[in-house]
């Protein structure tokens, strides 16, 4: 008996982009009893409702299943791989070049729960919790993100997301940045170590309130993105690098909505 659609559930389009970017099964293992389209769907539940993984719907594959999957996935770094697949392809569906040539920088505080993990307190934005550094792309596409503790500061945690683009994306020629990240250190060794320019958008002089700047927008409408996952309100993660994994699904999710909009 075939149970009822969530809102959440792959549609048929969806999943045709989807199943080819999926892991063969195992030659010698045991034959596949769950879909994978079903595991994936529960785990698009627990991503865009933020339930517990024990508060999944009876009607979903049992829980500990999903979990696993979810967890071997994530190990085997299978939600970043298949981000990477489909960003050139969204980005040629709106007649960009599929490698970008320009980056936006911007951080991301959020609280975290009782659950264990490292944490810290980000004094600025008065968040205990931590902190999720992103590079997107002139778009609003995700390039990298790396999650850490709060008290970090900014700058530092730029440069530990774009070490991650240095060999990823050759064709970089710019990163924006606001001016939380102005300074000639971080400036100096982006431009030494990557040969990129740091461009600091600064707003209007005599500006109040929150001025929408050029290029600089698109990140915050990313962040924007993000908050309609329900399982991101809050990291509830004890690993950082689980919480990286559900970034990379949301904008996978993002991704195939664009490329399967009619």
């Amino acid at each position: 008996m075939e149970r009822k659609p969530y809102p959440s559930d792959l549609t048929d389009r969806q999943w045709q982009r989807l199943a080819p970017l999926w892991p063969a099964p195992k030659p010698r293992g045991r034959p596949i009893q769950v879909p994978r389209r079903e595991i994936r769907n529960a785990i698009r539940y627990v991503l865009r409702t933020g339930c517990a993984w024990r508060s999944l719907p009876h009607d979903f594959p049992d829980w500990r299943l999903v979990y696993y999957y979810f967890w071997t996935w994530r190990r085997t770094g299978l939600w970043y791989r298949i981000h990477e697949a489909l960003r050139p392809q969204v980005r040629t569906a709106d007649g960009r070049h599929p490698t970008p040539r320009a980056g936006i920088l911007d951080s991301q505080s959020g609280k975290t729960t009782e659950q264990s993990g490292p944490r810290g307190y980000d004094a600025g934005k008065q968040v205990k919790g931590r902190k999720r550094p992103s590079v997107g792309d002139t778009l609003g596409w995700l390039l990298a993100v790396v999650v850490h503790t709060a008290d970090i500061q900014d700058r530092d945690g730029a440069r530990r997301v774009l070490a991650l683009l240095a060999h990823r994306f050759p064709q970089l020629q710019v990163i924006g940045a606001d001016q939380g990240y102005q300074g000639p250190q971080l400036g100096d060794w982006v431009r030494a170590l990557m040969c990129w320019a740091l461009v600091i958008v600064k707003p209007p002089p005599n500006t109040k309130g929150f001025p929408v700047l050029p290029k600089r927008w698109i990140v915050e409408r990313t962040f924007a993105w993000r908050g309609r996952y329900r399982r991101l309100s809050k990291d509830y993660e004890g690993l950082p690098a689980t919480t990286e994994a559900w970034i990379y699904m949301a904008m996978i999710d993002r991704m195939l909505h664009r490329l399967t909009a009619a």
